[in-house]
């Protein structure tokens, strides 16, 4: 509790300034909306704009799920061999700062604007290069008393990336997956904005937006935030019973 309660205190004292701030300053609701406009609206809207979440997620999730298992398997790669992860990195982290505006009408062009594969192929495009770079520094920054001890035994380079390499690398990998389910979300949402099923999440915001409908916007953008942070629990949850031998659970259990 004492972990949790001052984020939450934070949450409902934000909301509560955000409705005093709009209140005090007569600001008008096409330019924000009160927090409870906002509520009373996704309380009428609640089963359009789910169902728009709903298709999002799956875009969101399969692009996540693609991007994370190449991002895994070039990492198995380039760890391996020491003059592929010298040309590769600095290519990838120049990749990896391409802006998604930039991806999404590409994407959009070469699978069509409303494929779903056009928002998978963006989200694992972002989500590809976290888990790439995260993953080979994990694969590679083993204690080398570790290594030693394997080739000691005549352990095969298989053994020693099961029993040594890819343990020391979930750290870094989970680090990566945190990432990626919030840049998931985020990825599928703004590529909709360039075209996509009209039941999206990205398309219905843009649409309400356009119209001045803020508060239907917010709403929307309020499903998108809680589809977001329930990912992020997902792959915590993961984390935590994938890895509980972790110095960090066994700190926090105390």
């Amino acid at each position: 509790m004492r972990r949790y309660l001052p984020a939450v205190f934070l949450f409902i004292g934000g909301l509560a300034a955000w409705e005093l701030v709009v209140e005090i300053f007569d600001i008008q609701g096409f330019l924000l909306p009160k927090p409870s406009a906002i509520l009373a609206v996704y309380w009428e809207e609640q089963s359009v704009v789910w169902r728009a979440g709903r298709v999002t997620l799956i875009e969101a999730v399969g692009g996540f799920g693609g991007g994370t298992v190449m991002g895994m398997l070039v990492a198995f790669g380039v760890a391996h061999f020491s003059p592929l992860r010298q040309g590769i990195m600095p290519f990838a982290v120049a990749v990896s700062s391409a802006p998604i505006i930039a991806l999404a009408p590409i994407f959009n062009a070469w699978f069509g604007s409303t494929n779903p594969v056009s928002k998978m192929a963006v989200v694992a495009v972002m989500v590809f290069f976290p888990v790439l770079i995260n993953m080979v520094r994990g694969l590679t920054s083993v204690d080398s008393a570790s290594v030693e001890l394997m080739t000691s035994v005549a352990a095969s380079e298989w053994k020693t990336l099961r029993s040594v390499r890819f343990p020391n690398s979930l750290p870094f990998l989970f680090s990566a997956l945190k990432v990626g389910s919030a840049l998931s979300l985020i990825g599928a949402i703004v590529s909709e904005y360039f075209g996509g099923p009209r039941r999206a999440l990205g398309v219905y915001i843009s649409q309400q937006a356009s119209f001045l409908k803020l508060t239907h916007a917010w709403a929307a953008i309020l499903v998108g935030s809680i589809l977001g942070l329930a990912f992020y629990l997902v792959i915590s949850v993961a984390e935590r019973l994938i890895m509980p031998w972790h110095p960090a659970f066994r700190r926090a259990d105390r």
